[in-house]
C-alpha cells in the first residue's frame, strides 16, 4: 500500500506564471500522484480561457480550481460546462456555469475528489461555503474518502474556521486568493492537512503579480487603474502533501517556494 502524493499549486498569474509552472512540472511531475492548481488568473493576470486551461492541463495538472476571477473572461462560461477538470467555486448559485467539485482518478487509479470553495468575508456575497461543503461531502464520501479543498478567501480567520469545520472530513485544505504564501502549514487534530494560503506562481517583482508602477497609483489616488503583469523574479508557490492511502489522513505537508533559478538547478 502506497500513500498518495499531492501537489497543490498557488494562483498562477499570467504568462510568466504559466511558464514557471511548466518548467517546474517538467522536472517534478513524476514525483506526484495528483496535481491541483488555481488557474483563475492564468490568462494575462485576470481570468481564464479555455485555451489557457487546456495549456495548463497539458503540463500535467489534473484539476484547475478558481475563485471570483473565474468570471473575468466571458469565453470561459461555455467551456466550464464541457469539462470536469476546471472548477468554479461550489457556492455560486446552481445556475452558474460549470461545476464546484469533481472526482477523478490519480496516476494509480485511486479516486480523488476536489472541491473549489469561495469565502464571503470581504468577498462577493454568495452562498455559504460551510453549508455547501458539507452538502457536497455527503455525496462525495459515498464514492471516495480522498478529498482535497481549495478555499479561495481573503480572511485567514474564515479559512481557519473552514479548516477546523472540515477537520477529519477531508484530507487537505489549501487556501488561495491573497497570492502571499503563509507559514502556517499543519496537520489538524483529526488528520486534515491545512495551510491558510498556498501563495502565487508568477513574478515576485511587483505587488501580488502585478507591476508596482501600475498598482501604486491606485493606493495613492484611490482612482481606478489598469494593472499590468510584473516581470522578473518568477517563483512557484505550492504545497506538497502526503495522504495515507489507508486512512485518507494527511501525514505530511510542506511548503514549496522556489525561484526559476532554484527550479533549474533541481
Amino acid at each position: 500500500m502506497k500513500n498518495i502524493k499531492i501537489l497543490l499549486i498557488g494562483d498562477i498569474v499570467g504568462r510568466n506564471g504559466r511558464e514557471t509552472l511548466k518548467l517546474f512540472l517538467d522536472k517534478n511531475r513524476d514525483h506526484y500522484d495528483f496535481i491541483v492548481a488555481n488557474g483563475e488568473n492564468a490568462a494575462n493576470g485576470f481570468g481564464l480561457t479555455g485555451k489557457v486551461a487546456e495549456e495548463l492541463l497539458s503540463y500535467g495538472c489534473d484539476v484547475l480550481t478558481s475563485g471570483n476571477h473565474i468570471w473575468d473572461k466571458k469565453e470561459i462560461y461555455e467551456y466550464l460546462d464541457t469539462t470536469a477538470r476546471v472548477l468554479r467555486p461550489l457556492n455560486y448559485p446552481d445556475t452558474a456555469p460549470g461545476k464546484g467539485y469533481t472526482i477523478l482518478e490519480d496516476r494509480k487509479k485511486r479516486k480523488i475528489a476536489v472541491i473549489s470553495l469561495q469565502g464571503r468575508v470581504f468577498m462577493p456575497p454568495i452562498d455559504c461555503p460551510f453549508q455547501k461543503a458539507r452538502e457536497a461531502l455527503d455525496e462525495i464520501r459515498k464514492i471516495t474518502k480522498y478529498i482535497l479543498v481549495d478555499f479561495h478567501g481573503e480572511a485567514t480567520s474564515e479559512k481557519l474556521a473552514m479548516g477546523w469545520y472540515l477537520d477529519g472530513y477531508v484530507s487537505l485544505i489549501g487556501g488561495t486568493h491573497t497570492h502571499v504564501q503563509t507559514a502556517d502549514q499543519k496537520i489538524l487534530p483529526e488528520g486534515t492537512g491545512y495551510i491558510s494560503d498556498v501563495g502565487m506562481t508568477g513574478s515576485d517583482n511587483g505587488i501580488i503579480g502585478m507591476s508596482t508602477e501600475s498598482v501604486l497609483p491606485k493606493f495613492l489616488t484611490a482612482m481606478p487603474q489598469k494593472f499590468l503583469l510584473a516581470e522578473g523574479n518568477e517563483r512557484i508557490n505550492a504545497v506538497a502533501a502526503e495522504i495515507s492511502e489507508e486512512t485518507a489522513e494527511c501525514i505530511g505537508i510542506e511548503r514549496i517556494n522556489k525561484s526559476l533559478t532554484e527550479i533549474e538547478l533541481t
